[in-house]
This record gives C-alpha cells, sequence and structure tokens, in this order.
C-alpha cells in the first residue's frame, strides 16, 4: 500500500516547509525532527523546499553558496543525501529555543564575533538597529517572514509546513500570497517552554498561527491537550503526528574520563527549566547517599547550566557529577554507549527524541509521565517530574538488579523499533492530500 502511495503520489506533492535547524546547523530536538522528517519525506518522492533562518558561521563558508543577497544554501553530506529536498537559508539570527532576551544577548555575540569594533562604533547595540537585523525579536520574526513570502514567489508548491513559533508568521504569509493551505507543527508550546509565566507576545504568535491554519500536528496527544484546552483551538483541525527516530548500528568503546567500576546515569538535553535538571539531581543526592559506585552525567547546554553546577556543588555531590556541555554527532554516541540509564525527569515534554535515542543504543530508559513519548513507551519506568524520591528508588533498582534493565532494554528496543519516521511522512502526506481536496 505505501509502494503505491510512493510512485502514485509522492512525485505529485511539493511542500514548502519552514523550519528552525538542519543539520549540521542542529542545537536540539527540533533540528533532529525535521531531519528525520524530511528524510522520509525525500524517500516517499516528496518534493520539499526546506527554509530555515541561520546566520552562517566562518566554519561553514566553505559550504555555502550565494544564492541571492540574504538568501543561503547549506550543503553538508545530510543534505546531498536528500534528492528530493532543496534548501534555501535566509541570513537571520533567529535561533531555537530563544527568549527575547536570550534573542539579544546571543544577536550582539554574534556581532562581536562577525564584526568586532567597527571604528568608532563600540557598542553593539548601535549595529542592531542598522536595515539587516532587528534587535527586538518580534521584528526579526516579521522580517523572516517578509523574506520567506518574498521566497516563496520564486517557488512552486501544493502545501506550507510551517515548524514552531519563530515559523508561524512566515507561514501564514507564505499561504496567504500563495493561496496554498498551511499546517503548522508544534514541537514545544510556550506552555511547556515557560510553564504559567509565558511570554504574551510568543503565546499570541502560536495562537495566531494555529488559528490561521487548516491544519494543525502536534507531536502527541499530551502536547494536542494543551493546544485545545489553552489555545482555544477546535479538536477537528489538531493531529497527532507522532516522532520517530533514526535506528543506529554498532559502535566502538571510546575512551572516558569515567571509571568503568562506576554506573553512569545519563540525562543528555537542554538544561533549562522545561528539562528538569534540578530534579535529576536531586534524585543523585538520594541515589548516592545509598549507592556510592555511581556518576551522574549532564550533556548538554541551557541557561540554567550555570545554576545546575551551583546546585550539585552545594548538594555535595559535585565530584559525582560530570558537566559535558552540548554534545553532538560520534560524542553523542559515546556518552549513550557508555551510560547504564537514562533519565528524562521534564516538566513538560511535548515528546521527547532522546529516550528513543537511548533505547535505541540498548541503554534503560525512566521517563517522566509528563512527556508525549510516554504514550508511546509502554516498557519504560515512569515517574512525575516532581517526585525525586520514586525517581531515586527507580535508579537504584534498574542499578541493582541487571534481570530488570535487561527486560527493559528488550522490550523498549522492540517498541523503539515500530516508530519509524517514514510513518509519520506518510500520515503529514495523508493530512496534505485531505486538505487539497477540501480548500
Amino acid at each position: 500500500m505505501e509502494d503505491n502511495w510512493n510512485k502514485l503520489r509522492g512525485e505529485n506533492l511539493r511542500v514548502f516547509m519552514l523550519g528552525w535547524e538542519f543539520p549540521p546547523f542542529i542545537s536540539g530536538g527540533l533540528g533532529t525532527a525535521c531531519y528525520g522528517l524530511t528524510k522520509a519525506m525525500d524517500q516517499l518522492g516528496i518534493k520539499v523546499t526546506f527554509v530555515l533562518p541561520r546566520m552562517v558561521e566562518s566554519q561553514y563558508v566553505t559550504h555555502v553558496n550565494l544564492l541571492t543577497p540574504g538568501f543561503l544554501s547549506a550543503i553538508s553530506s545530510k543534505r546531498q543525501e536528500l534528492k528530493n529536498v532543496k534548501f534555501r537559508t535566509i541570513d537571520s539570527p533567529l535561533h531555537p529555543y530563544s527568549s527575547p532576551d536570550i534573542y539579544r544577548q546571543q544577536l550582539e555575540e554574534m556581532f562581536r564575533k562577525r564584526y568586532g569594533k567597527l571604528g568608532n562604533i563600540t557598542s553593539v547595540s548601535q549595529l542592531i538597529g542598522g536595515p539587516d537585523y532587528s534587535g527586538n525579536m518580534y521584528s526579526e520574526v516579521q522580517r523572516y517572514a517578509s523574506i520567506a513570502m518574498q521566497l516563496s514567489v520564486e517557488d512552486d508548491f501544493d502545501v506550507v509546513h510551517a515548524h514552531d513559533w519563530m515559523t508561524f508568521p512566515a507561514g501564514v504569509s507564505v499561504a496567504a500570497i500563495s493561496g496554498r493551505p498551511l499546517v503548522v507543527h508544534v514541537h514545544s508550546t510556550e506552555f511547556d517552554r515557560s510553564g504559567e509565566h509565558v511570554n504574551q507576545m510568543i503565546y499570541d504568535i502560536e495562537r495566531m498561527g494555529m488559528e490561521r491554519a487548516n491544519k494543525v500536528i502536534t507531536v502527541s496527544y499530551y502536547t494536542r491537550n494543551i493546544i485545545i484546552s489553552r489555545y482555544g483551538i477546535s479538536g477537528d483541525k489538531v493531529e497527532v503526528v507522532y516522532n520517530g527516530v533514526e535506528h543506529n548500528g554498532s559502535t566502538s568503546v571510546s575512551d572516558t574520563r569515567i571509571d568503568r567500576n562506576e554506573k553512569v546515569v545519563l540525562f543528555l538535553g537542554r538544561i533549562t527549566m522545561q528539562k528538569g535538571p534540578e530534579y535529576f539531581l536531586a534524585a543523585a543526592k538520594k541515589v548516592l547517599s545509598v549507592m556510592d559506585n555511581v556518576k551522574f552525567v549532564m550533556a548538554g547546554s541551557g541557561d540554567l547550566m550555570h545554576r545546575a553546577i551551583e546546585i550539585s556543588a552545594e548538594l555535595g555531590i559535585g565530584h559525582k557529577v560530570l558537566f559535558t556541555g552540548f554534545l553532538r554527532g560520534d560524542d553523542v554516541k559515546k556518552i549513550y554507549e557508555i551510560a547504564d540509564l537514562y533519565v528524562m525527569p521534564s516538566v513538560s515534554e511535548p515528546f521527547g527524541i532522546a529516550p528513543l535515542e537511548a533505547l535505541g543504543y540498548d541503554v534503560p530508559v525512566i521517563i517522566s509521565k509528563q512527556s508525549g513519548v510516554s504514550e508511546v513507551l509502554k516498557h519504560a519506568l515512569k515517574v512525575d517530574f516532581w517526585d525525586v524520591n520514586e525517581i531515586a528508588n527507580k535508579i537504584i533498582a534498574v542499578l541493582k538488579y541487571p534481570p530488570l534493565g535487561i527486560t527493559l532494554r528488550s522490550h523498549g528496543n522492540f517498541e523503539v523499533r515500530k516508530l519509524r519516521w517514514e510513518d509519520a511522512a506518510l500520515k503529514c502526506a495523508k493530512i496534505y492530500e485531505e486538505m487539497l481536496v477540501t480548500v
């Protein structure tokens, strides 16, 4: 059935896709999801024009072709695999997982790296007011939307597909000027990122995008419920498409600073409020009061990283917690390979690809009940993010009783192999087709 769909329909579908990030420019789960979904669409024969904001750093200059002023195409080995996908990058400092304050800090840092000190201009703020970039995040999102709209005029497509809030205004603009239907794909909401202290500007953009869209795709029923209850979107237009996972082969053992007599408990993700790093560390303290031969590894970066280091010191476990910073590529494989257990204590997690990756490397997982991935993983230990006693008890159980870890690994790995990006792409394609029939 899928093969017939590939040959008869896939080659006729053309998608104008707006995303935040794509390899090699990647800083989190959204880039992983965009790559997995786009690669699967490519294999279905769907033609995709992928647009993303990116200030290209100097180390990538050899991989950059200037298309027209303001439009860049960055080519990597991953991108060359995709025969039906073309890339357009709008030179912009918009960055995944930013808040307005973080955006301005990142923008100033980018200007320092790019320009240094220009003549009598000593304040970066003087540069930000120029025509190329805006120091105001909202203005930059609108500028990006305007350029994306101009770019879309040069392309031919059937559907507009926008990922997460920064690209929603662009998606709405492109859909309006082209007359094509719009899908907005929600990987995270402002309530996931900020709890009850939402940024009103971001919330308003999210809601506008969902209201204007013909269809809203969410990565879980957990997120679908938030969109219906918090944004007032009709359930009839909200579809759930679960993420997939890249299935990994074997990896080789690498040198590490960790004593192999120690068990390794891994936290891998952005070190932000949403991911619950303080609960991970509080549970670590309780585990170490019972077991001494355990090392806790926090792999990632984020606005709470320095605070997490301070917390580990305040708890007296600093010597037992290793902070690696942000990892990519082979370093991610290495850290999974030495891990005995992966813990995801997220406060609010729309989906959560990392536990699937961990199981792909035969690492058992403990996941928050407040996550979308808990809907699809039946053979994983699940906890409330706030219950540090239960998190600690389950960590101890897995580390002390090998049969439990073996059972979690074998059953979890089987479940992961059923989660394919091909299925996610096929479901998106069917949503496209339904829209094209009704619009």
